[in-house]
C-alpha cells in the first residue's frame, strides 16, 4: 500500500508499526481504490478495540482522535492536511464482518501484519470486470443509503451494477428517503449530471420529490457546480434537505431570477443586482448564457468606490437611502451620470418629484 498524501507521513505505514502484534485489516474503500490504482483518501481500520487503537495511532502520528459513533464503538482520528484513518469494531468474525458491507467490491480486507488479502464474495474480479454487485439481499434494508451510494460508486468508480443487484436497487427504491437529510443531501453533492440521470432511470429520483424536467435548459458549459445541480433537480424541494444559510441563498437567488431583458447596462445592473454574487449561475440556471459577456464586463468594469455615501445625501437614515442609493448605482451602471455632483442632482431631483 502507498500513503494516503505525498505530503504527509505514511499513515498506513505508522498503523501498521503502532499495532503491530494485533488482529488490524484494512477494508473497504482503500483496498478497493489500491486494487484500481486509484490515489488513496481515508483509511478504514478494523480491528479488536477501536478506541485503544485510535488513541495509540493518534499519540503516534499527532492526529485528533474522537468516537464517530458511540453506537458501534467506532472512532476517528483527523489530521491537519484533511486526512482521517477510522478505525471500527471487528462485528465477529472477519468473514462475518464482511458479510455486512454493501458491494462487493468493498468487502475486501487487507490483513496489515501480511499474508493473503481476504476476499470472500470474489470482489476483486468483480474490480476486474467492472462490475458494482451488492453482498446480500438485505444491503439496502439494512441501510437504503446505499442506494443512492451505487449510483455514485458507479459514476465515480465507472462501474455498473449487475443485472441481479440493478434489480434490487429498483424493487427498493421506495425507501431511498429514508436515510436522514444529511446524509442524503452529502451523497447527492458527489452526483454529476449522469448520476442524475441514472437516479432517474432507476427510479430513484421521484422518492426524493427530484425532477430532470429543467436539466435541458442549463447551459453546463457556463457553470456546472453541484448546487446548480442540486437546484436545478430539486427547485423548491432542495428545503427538504438540511441545506446550509449559503446554499440557501443560492437557491433563493436562481429560483426568483429572471433573464435581463436586454444585454444593455441598465438591465444587466439590475440581472446583477437581484443575482449577485451568482449572476453567471443564474444565466445558467435560466439558459441564457448570451448575457455572459455582459455580465463579466459589469464585473469587470464596475467601480471600486461609489458616487455617494448613505450620509452624502442629506437624509435623515431611513429607507429612501437605500433606494436613493440603488438609484445612483443603476443610472451609473447605465451611463447617465459619472460625477459626485450629477448624483447629488438626481438625488435632489428624485426628491423633488417625492
Amino acid at each position: 500500500m502507498r500513503a494516503v498524501s505525498s505530503s504527509t507521513p505514511d499513515l498506513l505505514d505508522l498503523v501498521r508499526e503502532v499495532l503491530t502484534g494485533e488482529e488490524v485489516y484494512l477494508v473497504g474503500g482503500a483496498v478497493r481504490d489500491e486494487l484500481l490504482g486509484r490515489e488513496l483518501a481515508d483509511l478504514d481500520i478494523v480491528c479488536s478495540d477501536p478506541k485503544k487503537a485510535a488513541r495509540l495511532f493518534a499519540k503516534t502520528s499527532g492526529g485528533a482522535p474522537f468516537p464517530l459513533s458511540e453506537r458501534h464503538g467506532a472512532w476517528r482520528v483527523t489530521f491537519v492536511g484533511g486526512e482521517c484513518v477510522d478505525f471500527t469494531p471487528l462485528r465477529g468474525t472477519l468473514a462475518e464482518d464482511l458479510a455486512l458491507r454493501d458491494f462487493t467490491v468493498n468487502a475486501i480486507a487487507d490483513p496489515l501484519a501480511g499474508g493473503e488479502v481476504v476476499d470472500p464474495f470474489d470482489g476483486r474480479r468483480d474490480l476486474a470486470e467492472r462490475r458494482l454487485r451488492v453482498v446480500s439481499e438485505r444491503v439496502f434494508d439494512d441501510d437504503p443509503l446505499r442506494l443512492l451510494r451505487a449510483v455514485r460508486l458507479e459514476q465515480e468508480l465507472g462501474l455498473a451494477l449487475d443485472r441481479k443487484s440493478e434489480a434490487l436497487v429498483r424493487s427498493h427504491a421506495g425507501l431511498v428517503s429514508a436515510p436522514a437529510g444529511e446524509r442524503i443531501l452529502a451523497e447527492l453533492e458527489k452526483l454529476a449530471w449522469s448520476g442524475y440521470e441514472r437516479l432517474e432511470e432507476l427510479g430513484l429520483l421521484a422518492p426524493l420529490d427530484g425532477s430532470l424536467a429543467l436539466a435541458g435548459r442549463v447551459e453546463r458549459e457556463l457553470v456546472d457546480t453541484s448546487w446548480l445541480r442540486l437546484v436545478t433537480v430539486f427547485g423548491e424541494h432542495l428545503q427538504r434537505f438540511p441545506i446550509s444559510n449559503e446554499l440557501d441563498r443560492y437557491s433563493g437567488k436562481l429560483l426568483r431570477a429572471q433573464p435581463p431583458a436586454d444585454d444593455s447596462p441598465r438591465q444587466i445592473h439590475r440581472f446583477r443586482r437581484a443575482t449577485e454574487p451568482w449572476a453567471l449561475d443564474a444565466l445558467a440556471f435560466l439558459g441564457a448564457a448570451e448575457y455572459a459577456d455582459a455580465v463579466r464586463l459589469a464585473r469587470e468594469t464596475e467601480p471600486d468606490e461609489p458616487l455617494l455615501r448613505g450620509d452624502q445625501l442629506g437624509v435623515p437614515p431611513n429607507p429612501l437611502v437605500g433606494e436613493l442609493l440603488e438609484l445612483i448605482a443603476e443610472e451609473r451602471a447605465a451611463g447617465t451620470i459619472s460625477t459626485r455632483e450629477e448624483a447629488l442632482e438626481l438625488v435632489r431631483r428624485r426628491l423633488q418629484e417625492r
